[in-house]
This record gives C-alpha cells, sequence and structure tokens, in this order.
C-alpha cells in the first residue's frame, strides 16, 4: 500500500510520498491546434503562445465553457481534468490512499468538482484538508500563528487557532495578489535593465521574453541571496548582459507586498505576538519575510518546500475508502514539538509609533490618557465627536492610546474600524502612516509623527 499526498496550489501543484516528490507542476493549460499541454509544458511556451494559455482556471474552477476564443469548447474543469489526469499518469502508479491539500479560495462547490474529477480518473483520494492546517505541525506557545501562501492569483492569510492542535479560525484570500502579476512586474523591471545597459529589449521577441521568464525563479533566488543579480540573454549569436539591484526587485513589488503587510496587521489583536508562518514559496519572494517582521513585528517561520503535502500525508488519516465521501478537515493534531516565541514588538519600533492623529487640520496628540472617538461625546474624556448622521458610526466607537510603548487603537463599535481598508480584529498596532477609517464611506483619519507635541 503506497500513501501519497498532493497539495493543489496552482503555482506549483506538488505530489510526493514520505520518501520523494513525484510531480511539481504549476497549473497552465495551453492550447495549439488540437493539442492540449498543461503543466511545465504549458509554462514553457507562455510568452510564446500568450493568447492560447490559461492560468486561472484552477481558482475559478467551473463547468462553464470558457469565454476565451480558442477554448470556447471547454471549461476550467476540462483543464483542471487534463492536469489531473497528466499528473496520474506521470506519477500516480501504485498509488492506493491520496490525501489531498487544497487552498482556503476553492469553494465546497470547487471542492466537490474536485473530488469528482478524481473519481472519473481512478485518483484514489481518502481524505481532504486545508492547505493551511497541512502545514501548521506544530504549536507556537504565546503567539498566535498566521500561515501565508502565495498561489497563481493569491496571497492567502490563515489566523489558526491552537487548541488540541490547529485549526482554521478565519482565512483571508487576496485577489490579483500572487506570483503570476509579480512575475510580469519582474518581467518589465529587468527587461528596463537590459535597455539600460546593454540597448537590447528582451520583450521585443517572445522567444527572448520566454527566455526571461525561464530563468526568472533562478534571479529571484541570487536576489534574496545577494544585493545584485547578474543576468543574460542570448539572441541569435549575441549575448547580452545586465546586472540589478536586489531593492530593485524588492521595489518594484511593494504595492503588492504592501497589500499583505496591511492584511496582516490587522488580522492581529494589538496584545498579541505574531507568529508568521510562511511557505517556501513566500520565503522565495525577494524583500517580503523582511518587510513582514519589520512592518508586523513577531518571529517568521519558513517551511521548506513540499512542507504542505508532507503536514497532509503525516497527520490526515483517510476518513473515507476510494470513491466514497469526503469532507473538508479544517484541524488536525500537532505531530512536532511545539516552538516557544519570545515577545516582539519589532515591527512598531521600526515603522515608529504616531505621535498624533490628524483628523482634518487637527493634529490630536497620542498618549497614555485615551483620546475616544464617535458620535457623542463621552464627558469628562478626550473626545473627537463625529456627525452621528454617518452610516456605521457608533456613540463610542473606537479609542487610541499609547500603551508599551506602542499606539494601540481598540475598537468597540458594531461595525468595525478599518486600518489601512481592513476591519481590526478587535484591536491592532498603528503606525506612522496608517490611515484609519470610521463608519460608511466614513471619516478619515491620518497616523503622523511631529517634531513637537501640539493639538487637542
Amino acid at each position: 500500500m503506497t500513501r501519497a499526498a498532493v497539495h493543489l496550489n496552482d503555482a506549483g501543484i506538488t505530489l510526493l510520498t514520505a520518501e520523494r516528490v513525484l510531480y511539481r507542476q504549476p497549473g497552465f493549460a495551453l492550447l495549439a491546434g488540437d493539442q492540449l499541454a498543461t503543466g511545465t509544458e504549458a509554462f514553457l511556451r507562455a510568452r510564446i503562445n500568450p493568447r492560447h494559455l490559461q492560468h486561472r482556471h484552477w481558482m475559478e474552477l467551473a463547468t462553464a465553457t470558457l469565454k476565451e476564443q480558442h477554448f470556447a469548447h471547454l471549461s476550467s474543469a476540462d483543464l483542471v481534468s487534463r492536469q489531473l489526469e497528466q499528473m496520474w499518469r506521470i506519477a500516480g502508479d501504485g498509488i492506493d490512499d491520496l490525501v489531498m491539500a487544497v487552498p482556503a479560495f476553492l469553494d465546497s462547490t470547487q471542492l466537490g468538482l474536485i473530488l469528482g474529477i478524481a473519481m472519473d480518473i481512478g485518483i484514489p483520494v481518502t481524505a481532504m484538508s486545508d492547505a493551511a492546517i497541512a502545514a501548521t505541525r506544530r504549536e507556537y506557545r504565546n503567539a498566535v500563528p498566521v500561515h501565508i501562501d502565495c498561489s497563481l492569483h493569491a496571497t492567502t492569510l490563515t489566523r489558526i487557532a491552537q487548541g488540541n492542535g490547529a485549526k482554521v479560525e478565519v482565512s483571508e484570500v487576496l485577489d490579483s495578489c500572487g506570483t503570476y502579476v509579480l512575475y510580469d512586474v519582474w518581467l518589465r523591471t529587468i527587461a528596463e535593465a537590459f535597455v539600460r545597459q546593454s540597448r537590447f529589449d528582451p520583450l521585443h521577441t517572445a522567444d527572448t521574453e520566454q527566455m526571461l521568464l525561464d530563468q526568472l525563479g533562478h534571479w529571484l533566488g541570487e536576489a534574496s541571496r545577494a544585493e545584485t543579480v547578474s543576468m543574460s540573454v542570448s539572441s541569435g549569436a549575441v549575448t547580452h548582459r545586465a546586472e540589478i539591484e536586489s531593492l530593485s526587485l524588492v521595489a518594484a513589488a511593494a504595492p503588492w507586498y504592501q497589500q499583505i503587510v496591511n492584511r496582516l496587521r490587522a488580522l492581529f489583536r494589538a496584545d498579541e505576538v505574531p507568529a508568521i508562518q510562511i511557505t517556501a514559496r513566500v520565503a522565495g519572494l525577494p524583500g517580503l519575510a523582511d518587510l513582514l517582521l519589520a512592518r508586523v513585528g513577531g518571529e517568521i517561520y519558513a517551511l521548506e518546500a513540499g512542507a504542505t503535502a508532507r503536514g497532509a500525508l503525516a497527520r490526515c488519516r483517510g476518513n473515507a475508502r476510494p470513491g466514497g465521501s469526503v469532507s473538508l478537515l479544517r484541524h488536525l493534531p500537532w505531530d512536532q514539538a511545539a516552538v516557544e516565541v519570545r515577545a516582539s514588538f519589532s515591527g512598531a519600533a521600526s515603522s515608529g509609533a504616531p505621535s498624533h492623529l490628524l483628523f482634518g487640520d487637527v493634529a490630536w496628540q497620542i498618549g497614555e490618557r485615551p483620546l475616544l472617538i464617535g458620535s457623542q461625546a463621552d464627558p469628562g474624556a478626550r473626545f473627537i465627536e463625529l456627525d452621528g448622521d454617518m452610516p456605521g458610526l457608533s456613540r463610542r466607537h473606537c479609542e487610541i492610546r499609547r500603551e508599551n510603548g506602542q499606539c494601540v487603537v481598540e475598537d468597540h463599535s458594531r461595525y468595525g474600524s478599518f486600518l489601512n481598508g481592513h476591519r481590526v480584529s478587535g484591536s491592532a498596532v498603528l503606525q506612522v502612516g496608517d490611515s484609519l477609517r470610521l463608519g460608511t464611506p466614513g471619516f478619515e483619519f491620518r497616523l503622523i509623527t511631529t517634531d513637537e507635541s501640539h493639538g487637542a
């Protein structure tokens, strides 16, 4: 009897046993004539035949036919089925017990489709687990873990409860914040470096653009280890060379990285210590782990490649016979030793604690005495009174204060306070440059620092 596990992340679908990795390919599909290629074969022609390429079919899995002309006779379910069939043909021989680890962006209907496709192919699925829970094999004592993974078109943040094992508390999916859009950004940034340094534009032809894409993973790895990356691309008999600073790649990705930071900060209460668990794929994005540590604080824990599938294999014992009913597991026991996490406020310290709250033309000083905000003033308190006709505003909406060297917002409202566009989870640490919104469309406050103490 051979047991295996597969992690269905379309940035790199991974099938493995306890001994080795059997399959690791991205969720691409390319239709050339009547030939449908999937995985790495499609990826290696992605820039050569872009109009014949599909790469959203895993995230948008459905039975409706696709709108693109070349794929009008196929559905995304057909493309997923073809890749799973290819995977099973290449690597499924002898496997009679398969566990699936699935990302949070797949809903129950899509999971049902996947199980139906697997049954048609003859894949013996006996258990299915949430991917973040499968990856979280140990308790993070004195801390709150959030697991982060990237797929082609989304980043998933999963806050994990730790009672008697790992359990999904809440999952947040950041759409249009995956590796595919980042690769596009980095390809343009690298191409600009070639144009400046060698007067050669590698995006001018599909062949050289594909060469950039083929080497991008290696260059990103170099950027994570060195300050500069040396690059070369051959066109005809000529080899063009360029160098790029690693910080240029980090800067190009900054708008997408900031989305992750903003959402992650809103998941932690002000008095919680973050344990930020990242997959090897996230760890390979230049500068992201450093930014998370600087802006969120706590500790970063980078998992090894294939950790999600291995965690599923080790802890998911089949809850169904092949072909039987399979339920999604969102709670799994620990099977590794706990780690002690030290308290850290480095995120707040590195970004700077705000000294004032700016509202309109007035900067209100932030101190240990709370500053209350709402629609009905509290006698004897420092209070910013707002128009009560604003929808979503409470009489005593929130308070802001300095605590343990940090600037903290504590939400008392029914409809929530929003930090950089994301609803805070009870309380949150504020940093210089943050935006705080109360109500809908709401009142906007900015967190600033000044050289002088002034304001009400």
